[in-house]
């Protein structure tokens, strides 16, 4: 049962997944390793199970839920007429963005019109897209005629469109949405629980974080931090933003869109007390949390991994950022849903500023060749190297004998 767990089983790419999916669902010991290694699972094998009528019901049915469901299988499991329809149901109604834009793209789903109606309610679909969708509907109500694939391009093409190109950041967030009531609530939580920690450090500026090459060290976390590490993160004052007034009566530069929007973010930022910048990390965007997650102070960063609103694609890029606190690094691992999702393991391995000991408890759940690919990453330390290849060594080894 270990060797099924860890999919080292001699058998069928299909045969093994079900194995996995039996023990991920009903295996109490072994159910936590079934689900990483499916998690990582070879895609195009998974594509093609998921793409199988013959495939169980029980596997389909793991493949086709929202936290299980992966963007490679995905478009095999919309045309498997063995994936029962309401869990697709499920999947239009509140999957994240990717699965909006793979199901305005999929024939297969456009000429479901239970599909369509589903998909009309997911947050995440955006006000053109919705226009589109009525209009198709509308124009094919007397016949109820299914859309053809020229219109599901022209209904897609809005989401790409240079007038939905300026859309807010919140708009673009992968991260399920989140009551207000619940945010503010995890908010109040968090204050309370960090309460004697927060007087201490309440006067403390946004900075974010500095690691000195060659030595591994944090900058811009107190007094032994480099004064010239410091100004580099921190935002100009508003007046060097803006542009120069010309001797023709002040016409204006054009600025880029993009810049102009993370420069007022980090002015917003810096404005903020060490409180106002905890409850911005917990109800912010997306572009906000990737800024907070480098604050100097532990309270921060750590807040924006509690926000009800971050999404497993944000922390996928936090475990392999080197410049975050040591504190970020080790905190990933103590969430029980981060922990789930394989990349997240894999990264936190792979990345030379996770601590040690972190890296060695997590390596035993890495596949063969992400432990192959490990031994050889010059950025690691020589220990977790070394054990990296004596471990794939071992499961080559074991495998053989199996």
């Amino acid at each position: 049962m270990q060797a099924a767990a860890r999919g080292a089983l001699s058998v069928q790419p299909g045969e093994m997944m079900e194995i996995l999916v039996h023990l991920a669902l009903h295996n109490k010991v072994f159910a936590e390793q079934a689900r990483m290694t499916l998690a990582g699972w070879n895609e195009k094998d998974s594509a093609a199970v998921a793409a199988d009528p013959a495939t169980s019901k029980e596997v389909l049915g793991y493949m086709v839920s929202p936290k299980n469901l992966r963007p490679v299988t995905l478009p095999a499991l919309l045309e498997n007429p063995s994936v029962e329809q309401q869990s697709l149901l499920e999947v239009a109604g509140a999957g994240p963005r990717w699965v909006v834009e793979e199901l305005l793209a999929n024939q297969a789903a456009r000429k479901s019109a239970a599909l369509m109606t589903a998909l009309q309610s997911n947050p995440r679909l955006r006000a053109q897209e919705l226009a589109a969708l009525k209009n198709s509907e509308t124009s094919t109500e007397p016949t109820k005629a299914t859309v053809s694939a020229p219109d599901a391009a022209e209904a897609a093409q809005p989401a790409a469109s240079p007038e939905a190109a300026p859309a807010p950041e919140s708009a673009a967030d992968d991260s399920e949405p989140t009551d207000e009531a619940v945010v503010a609530e995890a908010i109040t939580i968090y204050l309370q629980q960090n309460q004697s920690e927060l007087a201490t450090v309440a006067e403390k500026p946004f900075e974010a974080v500095v690691v000195h090459e060659g030595t591994g060290i944090e900058g811009g976390t107190g007094a032994t931090a480099p004064a010239a590490a410091l100004p580099a993160p921190v935002p100009a004052p508003p007046e060097a933003h803006r542009p120069p007034v010309g001797a023709s009566g002040g016409a204006k530069r054009p600025v880029p869109l993009v810049g102009d929007r993370r420069d007022s973010t980090l002015q917003k930022i810096a404005k903020l007390d060490i409180t106002g910048r905890i409850a911005l990390a917990m109800r912010g965007t997306k572009e906000e949390r990737s800024i907070l997650i480098r604050d100097s102070t532990k309270l921060v960063a750590i807040a924006v991994l509690d926000s009800p609103k971050i999404s497993d694609g944000e922390v996928e890029k936090f475990a392999l950022q080197k410049n975050v606190l040591e504190a970020v690094l080790r905190t990933i691992p103590m969430r029980r849903r981060f922990m789930k999702n394989y990349t997240i393991v894999r990264n936190l391995v792979s990345n030379p500023r996770t601590p040690l000991d972190i890296s060695l408890g997590l390596m035993k759940n890495l596949l063969i060749h992400d432990l192959k690919n490990l031994s050889g990453n010059k950025e690691v330390s020589d220990t977790v190297r070394k054990l990296a290849l004596r471990m794939f060594k071992q499961k080559v080894e074991k495998n053989a004998r199996e």
